[in-house]
C-alpha cells in the first residue's frame, strides 16, 4: 500500500527541522517531502546571492544533515525533496550558471539524506518574457542534460513538474502544464542519459489551475510519474490547501492513480494550511490529511 508524505515546510517554520518531522510522525505519515529549497530562497538566487557549500560542495554534509539526522530519529522516509527555485532567471548567464552548480550539489545533499527523488522545476521564464516553444525545449533539454553526470552517480531520480504562470489575476499554463510535451521531453532526456534517470511529479494545484483534466494527465503520464505534490485550491489561486478545502475532482484523480497502477508515495504539498488556522488546531489539521492520505491508499489497493 502507498506509503503517505507531507512537505516539511510549514511546521519548519514553528518547529525547527527536527520539530517538523517529530510532528509529522505524531500526525501519522510514513514520508516527507523535504523542503531542502529553504537553503535558498528566489530572492537570494535573483540577487544573486549563493550559500558557498552550494556552489562548491565545501562544508555540503552541514547543511542536508538536519534533515538526514530528523529522518533517522523519528523513522521517517525521506521519499522526495524540493530543489531551490527559480532553476532559470533572465538574461543573467552568471546567475544560470551557479543555478546548475547548487542542482548539482542538492543532487549530492540528497544523497546525504538517502533521498531518492528530487523535484527541480523547469528551466522556464514567466508571462512578460516567455520563451517559444522550441526555445523552452531547447533549454530544458541542455539544462537537465547537465545535471544526467550528477543523478547517475548518486542515485537520484530528477523530477520535472507541471508549472503556470500569471497576468492580471489570470493563470495560465507553463512549461510542462503541455502534458505531451513534458512526457516527450522525460523520455528524450531518460534516452540521453542511456537509463531512467527523469520522471515526473504531478502537482494537482497547478494541474486545476491550468484547466487540465485529471484523468487524461494521469493516464498520458503513466509510469512517468514518480512523484506528486497533491493539494487544492479554488481554481483561481495557488493556495496549496488540503484535500477537500477547494474544486479538485478527487475521486477522479484517485481512480486514475489507481489505474496507472502507481504503488509509491502519495506526498501533499499543503503547506498554506498553516496560514489559515491557529498553530493549536494544527496538529488535527495535519492528521486530518493523514486520514484523506490512508484513504486514498485503501481506495488505490482495493
Amino acid at each position: 500500500m502507498n506509503k503517505i508524505a507531507v512537505q516539511t515546510g510549514g511546521p519548519e517554520e514553528v518547529y525547527g527541522i527536527d520539530g517538523a518531522y517529530r510532528l509529522i510522525k505524531e500526525c501519522g505519515f510514513d514520508a516527507v517531502d523535504a523542503n531542502v529549497d529553504h537553503l535558498l530562497s528566489g530572492r537570494n538566487i535573483r540577487d544573486n546571492s549563493f550559500p558557498q557549500p552550494l556552489l562548491d560542495g565545501v562544508g555540503l554534509r552541514d547543511l542536508f544533515v538536519p534533515w538526514s539526522y530528523a529522518a533517522k530519529k523519528y523513522g521517517i522516509d525521506n521519499y522526495q525533496a524540493h530543489a531551490p527555485f527559480p532553476s532559470y532567471v533572465y538574461d543573467n548567464e552568471e546567475i544560470n550558471k551557479k543555478l546548475l552548480s547548487v542542482l548539482e550539489n542538492t543532487i549530492r545533499g540528497c544523497d546525504i539524506m538517502d533521498c531518492r527523488n528530487l523535484i527541480v522545476h523547469p528551466f522556464f521564464l514567466g508571462y512578460d518574457k516567455k520563451l517559444s516553444v522550441k526555445d523552452e525545449w531547447d533549454l530544458n533539454i541542455e539544462s537537465y542534460s547537465a545535471l544526467i553526470p550528477a543523478a547517475k552517480e548518486y542515485g537520484i531520480t530528477i523530477c520535472l513538474e507541471n508549472m503556470f504562470t500569471a497576468f492580471r489575476g489570470k493563470m495560465y499554463s507553463a512549461c510542462c502544464s503541455d502534458i505531451d510535451f513534458a512526457c516527450r521531453m522525460i523520455d528524450e532526456l531518460n534516452t540521453l542519459a542511456g537509463k531512467n534517470v527523469f520522471g515526473f511529479c504531478l502537482d494537482t494545484g497547478h494541474m486545476l489551475l491550468c484547466g487540465l483534466d485529471a484523468k487524461e494527465t494521469v493516464l498520458k503520464l503513466g509510469k512517468r510519474i514518480s512523484a506528486f505534490h497533491l493539494h487544492d485550491n479554488d481554481g483561481k489561486n495557488d493556495q496549496h490547501l488540503a484535500p477537500y478545502m477547494g474544486i479538485l475532482d478527487w475521486d477522479r484523480l484517485i481512480d486514475s492513480i489507481k489505474e496507472i497502477g502507481y504503488d509509491s508515495t502519495l506526498s501533499f504539498e499543503t503547506f498554506n494550511i498553516w496560514n489559515t488556522v491557529d498553530t493549536e488546531v494544527m496538529p488535527a489539521m495535519m492528521r486530518f490529511i493523514s486520514e484523506c492520505g490512508r484513504m486514498f491508499a485503501r481506495r488505490i489497493a482495493q
